[in-house]
């Protein structure tokens, strides 16, 4: 039985329908994402189920006593209280209490800690356990990756993954898709279509389905054309015996007229200005900084250096320093000890997470334009309206206050302030929240292409890997730079944690001996000349379960997130073992050449 039911809903704010006649089922166990451009209406159609907004038309059917818990994608600017005080009012059971200390700590929240305090990403984490609090049998979530780090974004999709809720979830985080999405829900147009299978699936058949569509479309409007030529030709046309062709037209040029087509794609331009910095854009030695009050520094002893052209993904989690160590760069703080220098004709331009740059009060031209009719844009003077439209602002939502937006919509109000004047060195902070996915990858090309320096702190595994050409991991307070996008840090980080494994049982296995004045490194030892013989064999077997489970994942239907979770596993396995085999054969080397 379905725990939700949405028959011919509709919701309009005026214009167009958002959602036209829109139904769907949310079956227990559902993990279902919600996909399409900002602005079709996923959020909206998340409100409508939560019940927090009445469609125009339609019902919504829910089952008895079925309780609905829903997470927004905005992250409050002020609420009052502690972690543990905000969760345990969530909680609808006072007897229940104890509910608020289970979630801080499966959430890894501290509970005495006040909300108003804490990182973007840590406010999400009480946001979402303020929704798992009343223990729902539906989850809604709106954009839940935005603002966490890596960790916790893949704590909740193994979370999800297992659940015993129906959950229903919009997002951009593609990684993510891939991990939990058991089937889509996608709005196109107004028009919701259901899809059982997983996200890369989908988007294979959508295509597919799209250059169909433009076929289709494509005869149709040869079709009309021809029609409209005999219409044309005279009153000849007009007699009685083709009184049913013209008909026929008049139907097709309704159909026309009511075809509703896709949106046009974002036009993102990326330049410079300012000209070329130095070779060294920014340098820092032993530099340490730590907030007042606070018990430990959240930075220490770093030293680094940026040079030109360098596109650096910085890393880490929540409460890090990451949006710190990009403070230190642009100046806006001092660090307590060492030294820090930028280059020369260093011009930087700052993409800020929490959308600090917008007046909310504003419209969306006079945050962009400040209340002139013309910009320049890469030296050339474009219409205001024109140079939003490339952002997909119609004239009438160019002319709609900020606080009206979605969060997609901010986002890309942000970038095109941020693109009139992008300087020499890009500084974006979580410049992927909110964005649709055909946006940012837009996006990703762009920066791809950015001739300055970027700096970028962001959370989203692909958007680095398509991006980053270095990045700053951020431990304990301590900055290492890995080369690479997220993937190349990701394998380093396991092959290390696979050689530490592997080093573990050895040193265990090891007793004390007699101190003896040869050593006897000059020879193998016994466990060590039967990994040489049997580690080719385990590493090929690997291989091959690697190949399988691949092989696996790209079937339709197939079960992503615990072939997933096995893959990883299993790959892990793989370069621990080459890692071990490597060691003994450089070793067995070493002692036949007598080294």
């Amino acid at each position: 039985m379905a725990l939700i039911t949405l028959h011919q809903v509709t919701v309009g704010f005026g214009n167009a329908p958002v959602l036209e006649n829109l139904s769907l089922s949310v079956e227990p166990g559902a993990r279902a994402c919600v996909t399409g451009r900002n602005g079709e209406g996923k959020s909206t159609l998340l409100k409508v189920i939560a019940g927090i907004l009445e469609p125009d038309s339609g019902e919504v059917l829910k089952a008895p006593s079925v309780r609905v818990a829903y997470l927004p994608q905005d992250v409050p600017a002020d609420r009052p209280g502690t972690v543990r005080e905000i969760l345990a009012a969530a909680v609808a059971d006072p007897a229940r209490a104890h509910v608020a200390d289970a979630l801080c700590s499966r959430l890894g929240l501290a509970p005495g800690a006040v909300f108003n305090a804490l990182s973007g990403g840590l406010r999400r984490r009480v946001l979402l356990g303020c929704a798992l609090a009343s223990e729902p049998q539906v989850l809604l979530l709106d954009e839940p990756t935005n603002h966490l780090d890596i960790a916790s974004i893949r704590w909740l999709e193994r979370f999800l993954s297992t659940a015993p809720f129906a959950c229903l979830f919009v997002t951009h985080d593609r990684a993510f898709l891939r991990a939990v999405a058991r089937s889509v829900f996608d709005l196109d147009r107004g028009v919701l279509s259901g899809w059982d299978c997983d996200y890369p699936t989908f988007l294979r058949r959508k295509a597919e389905l799209l250059a169909d569509e433009a076929v289709y479309w494509e005869k149709k409007s040869k079709k009309l054309s021809e029609e409209e030529a005999w219409l044309r030709r005279g009153v000849k046309a007009r007699t009685c015996r083709n009184e049913g062709r013209v008909a026929a037209l008049m139907k097709l040029r309704q159909e026309f007229a009511q075809r509703r087509t896709q949106g046009g794609k974002a036009s993102l331009s990326l330049g410079t200005e300012g000209g070329r910095t130095g070779d060294l854009v920014y340098r820092c030695e032993g530099v340490s900084f730590a907030y007042p009050g606070a018990a430990e520094p959240t930075l220490r002893n770093v030293s680094l250096r940026i040079l030109r052209g360098e596109r650096v993904g910085i890393l880490g989690e929540n409460g890090a320093g990451k949006t710190t160590l990009l403070r230190l760069i642009l100046g806006q703080l001092t660090p307590q000890s060492g030294t820090q220098q930028l280059g020369a004709n260093v011009q930087p331009a700052f993409f800020d997470q929490l959308r600090g740059a917008l007046n909310p009060e504003a419209t969306v031209m006079e945050n962009v334009a400040e209340g002139k009719e013309f910009v320049l844009v890469g030296g050339v003077r474009k219409h205001i309206y024109g140079y939003l439209g490339d952002f997909l602002f119609t004239p009438e939502r160019a002319r709609t206050p900020v606080k009206a937006l979605s969060g997609g919509e901010r986002a890309r109000l942000l970038l095109a302030r941020l693109f009139l004047n992008p300087g020499n060195v890009l500084v974006m902070d979580e410049p992927t929240n909110d964005l649709d996915i055909e946006t940012l990858e837009l996006l990703e090309e762009e920066l791809a292409n950015y001739s300055g320096t970027l700096l970028l702190v962001s959370h989203d595994r692909d958007f680095i890997d398509h991006v980053a050409t270095s990045v700053l991991a951020i431990e304990a307070g301590q900055v290492t730079a890995y080369p690479g996008g997220y993937s190349d840090y990701e394998a380093v980080k396991a092959r290390q944690a696979a050689a530490q494994d592997a080093a573990a049982p050895a040193q265990a296995d090891q007793k004390p001996v007699p101190v003896r004045r040869s050593n006897r490194s000059d020879r193998l030892s016994y466990k060590e000349q039967q990994q040489l013989k049997t580690l080719p064999d385990v590493i090929d077997a690997l291989e091959r379960q690697v190949a399988e489970l691949n092989e696996a994942l790209s079937r339709p239907g197939a079960d992503y997130a615990g072939l997933s979770t096995q893959l990883s596993a299993t790959q892990a396995e793989l370069d621990a073992a080459f890692e071990t085999y490597c060691a003994v054969e450089e070793k067995a080397a070493r002692i036949a050449s007598g080294g």
